[in-house]
């Protein structure tokens, strides 16, 4: 496909193979701000646009690891849903506990000399509260009604009933929610200075930071998945039941 500046992250990120890595290389936001244009968004980051789209050329070969995964822009979003769960909510709930007791073995050593890490440390206990909440609210909510609604296009029944109206309802909730992570994210890398650790870093320090840049490339696939394909998809899918 051609490429143009005019197109949006959202639409590059879904369509290109490992444009989302490359995104996350440049610093570049392609979960939250996906509605962007390229051109808007390069000129936030302060990259040229060009350099980008030279990039995006020159890597769009998939790497194996992302060739491997099935095109979620057309797999069932039974299969898309399960992918979230089982690899980006497993690794969510994993990584927030060994991060956290990392963190207060950093604050309770570092912490009177880097007087930043005590931010570091609340910003991160707020969002991990706010993860665990919203990803509660997916699995128990959201995703069961989005699997029902697949089911029933496909057998030719009527959507499911459900409590929130309209799948947009909630989905609009998420993608708020998701926005206030994203924004945690970007105070976390303020903070760290781009998760660089101070010349006094012990092996501890570095592991944290490291781990937290993980954490972040992560949240950022996570969020890619739901607010520019299986929300789309989900929304429109529901609209040609209603239809």
């Amino acid at each position: 496909m051609a490429l143009t500046a005019t197109q949006t992250v959202r639409q590059l990120a879904t369509e290109i193979p490992n444009a989302t890595r490359v995104f996350e290389k440049l610093g570049i936001d392609y979960c939250c701000g996906g509605g962007k244009s390229l051109e808007d968004a390069c000129a936030q980051a302060k990259i040229p646009v060009a350099q980008v789209l030279n990039t995006l050329e020159q890597g769009s070969a998939p790497a194996s690891s992302v060739h491997d995964l099935p095109d979620f822009r057309s797999a069932a979003l039974s299969e898309l849903v399960a992918h979230i769960v089982t690899t980006h909510h497993a690794y969510v709930k994993q990584e927030i506990p060994r991060l956290q007791k990392l963190l207060a073995k950093v604050v309770s050593v570092h912490g009177r000399n880097h007087a930043e890490l005590v931010e570091i440390q609340h910003v991160f206990g707020s969002l991990s509260a706010e993860l665990l909440s919203h990803m509660m609210k997916e699995e128990m909510v959201l995703f069961p009604y989005v699997t029902s609604l697949e089911q029933a296009f496909q057998t030719g029944r009527s959507a499911p009933n459900a409590a929130f109206g309209t799948v947009a309802n909630p989905v609009q909730m998420m993608e708020m929610e998701h926005e206030s992570a994203g924004n945690a994210l970007k105070a976390l890398r303020s903070l760290t200075g781009d998760y660089t650790p101070p010349p006094d870093a012990c092996f501890s320090y570095n592991t944290l930071f490291t781990a937290l840049n993980e954490f972040e490339a992560d949240l950022h696939q996570h969020i890619h998945l739901e607010n520019n394909i299986l929300f789309p998809r989900a929304i429109a899918m529901e609209a040609q039941e209603v239809a």
